[in-house]
């Protein structure tokens, strides 16, 4: 028997464009049905092979995209592993690395183990991990052993892939090309500054952008006229950020009873790409603010974003927005004028007509330090075969 492990050495969430370390271990563990009267070939347990890959699979709508290509599912042979990866009928793969050898012809005494590291970048411009309503995409590593004239043994691991958005690739990018002119002579004892990698550039730059505030002013009015001005400090976040906002209800000329704020995802997809009536789109609510706010002159807004959903992004088959959808109560009736401080005869009426109007506002989200959303969602980063 040989038990295999693979332990993702930084956690089980990525950046588009980041390396993946895993550490695969096989192992012969010690059994008392070992005896001493064995022959030594006996003791040695054998695999013929190993291999590791990143395969990222795309679950669909059955009527989205739907074409003679996908129609049926979808094999990947890997003749230099016999790696398989079968699709269902509403499921294709959306990519696959080159497979890694790891080792051929690996013999394991009793008690010996024997480690292996696997790197692999995933592709700048792959698709992130999503589990929406109308498309998924799955991302795992697939490790693939084999004892001779045995059946091939899969192990799969799965993993966390977050986009990183065209802006904070040109930002990167900017970042990279600036070059700064020595004009002092080279000194041999300096310690030489290293090149900052690609990774930790796309980093900064998010940095960058979600820190920088730029405050935005919204008169919301209604046919009966103005109900409030709100006021949020920045457009841009990141994952477990909270949004912040105010509202002024001073300069209003109609009452507002209740507000409620949802953050909310819309997913939007296409089945036919030369038909625009053919598109399919989702809402998504998130957390969600809620305030009874007749009276107020000032009231706040504090949104949570969520570490586990998937900021936005754009792909062929779909795309994925984010805005704050608000719903406001309001009323014009007269009978909610407040009293002076000197009259203690006021009743609130029994009854008061209303109206609702919605609105929503687009803002950007992005992702954030992997590390971060690692520790925030649970995931698994050890899995285990047993190879008998």
């Amino acid at each position: 028997m040989i038990e295999v492990t693979a332990k993702l050495i930084r956690g089980h969430v990525f950046l588009s464009g980041e390396v993946v370390e895993c550490l695969i271990s096989f192992t012969h563990p010690v059994s008392p049905s070992h005896k001493v009267s064995q022959s030594h070939t006996d003791v040695f347990e054998s695999l013929a092979w190993a291999s590791a890959q990143i395969n990222c699979q795309c679950f669909t709508d059955p009527k989205i995209g739907k074409t003679k290509d996908n129609e049926k599912s979808c094999q990947l042979f890997l003749p230099d592993t016999a790696l398989r990866t079968i699709g269902s009928d509403n499921s294709k793969l959306e990519f696959s690395t080159e497979p890694r050898i790891l080792f051929c012809d690996l013999r394991l005494s009793p008690g010996q183990s024997k480690s292996f590291m696997y790197r692999e970048k995933i592709p700048t411009d792959s698709p992130p991990s999503y589990r929406g309503q109308l498309v998924k995409y799955s991302y795992k590593i697939t490790i693939g052993t084999q004892r001779v004239n045995s059946l091939v043994k899969l192990m799969r691991v799965p993993i966390r892939v977050l986009p990183l958005a065209e802006a904070v690739l040109n930002e990167a990018g900017a970042l990279c090309n600036e070059t700064t002119e020595e004009l002092t002579p080279a000194n041999p004892f300096l310690e030489i500054r290293q090149k900052e990698k690609p990774i930790d550039l796309a980093l900064q730059s998010l940095q960058n952008i979600t820190a920088r505030r730029n405050p935005n002013f919204y008169m919301i009015s209604n046919t009966w006229g103005k109900v409030a001005r709100f006021c949020l400090f920045k457009s841009a976040y990141k994952l477990g950020e909270d949004i912040i906002g105010t509202f002024d209800f001073t300069i209003a000329t109609v009452n507002c009873m209740q507000v409620s704020v949802s953050l909310q995802c819309e997913e939007e997809t296409t089945i036919d790409q030369n038909n625009e009536n053919s598109k399919q789109v989702r809402i998504i609510t998130f957390s969600k603010h809620h305030e009874v706010c007749l009276g107020y002159k000032y009231t706040q807004l504090i949104l949570p974003i969520p570490l586990h959903v998937t900021p936005a992004f754009s792909t062929d088959l779909v795309s994925l927005k984010w805005r704050l959808h608000f719903e406001f109560v309001t009323s014009t009736h007269k009978g909610l004028k407040f009293p002076s401080l000197e009259d203690n005869n006021w009743q609130a009426p029994s009854e008061v007509p209303i109206e609702t109007m919605v609105w929503s506002l687009p803002i950007r989200l992005y992702s954030t330090i992997p590390v971060h959303v690692a520790q925030g969602v649970q995931g698994n980063t050890l899995q285990r075969l047993l190879i008998k």
